[in-house]
């Protein structure tokens, strides 16, 4: 299985073959990244687990490019993310409401 680190800079380099890194804009891939979440969207709607599984790839894809683009890191903001939420407590009810503890 291929690490996330390894997978991230095979899609680096594809992108810096095809000219996306440096030629694209971190704007562009964030638009990008809402297109392809409006894609998973339809594709959770109708269940389609296929279209699902490649959504959440074109996704990755787009939020690694940007990260590249913009020299940040995407685990970093996953770590800075995770700090925030970790000591956060509450439940999700069945009906969507997170309530705080």
């Amino acid at each position: 299985m291929t690490t996330y680190a390894d997978l991230e800079m095979k899609i680096i380099h594809w992108a810096e073959a095809r000219k996306i890194i440096p030629n694209s804009t971190p704007a562009t891939q964030l638009l990008k990244a809402v297109s392809e979440m409006g894609e998973l969207s339809d594709a959770t709607i109708k269940n389609h687990e296929d279209e699902i599984i490649d959504a959440v790839g074109d996704v990755m894809v787009c939020l690694v490019v940007y990260c590249a683009l913009r020299d940040i890191n995407l685990v970093s903001c996953m770590e800075v993310a995770y700090d925030q939420i970790k000591n956060r407590k509450g439940i999700l009810l069945p009906n969507g409401v997170f309530v705080k503890e």
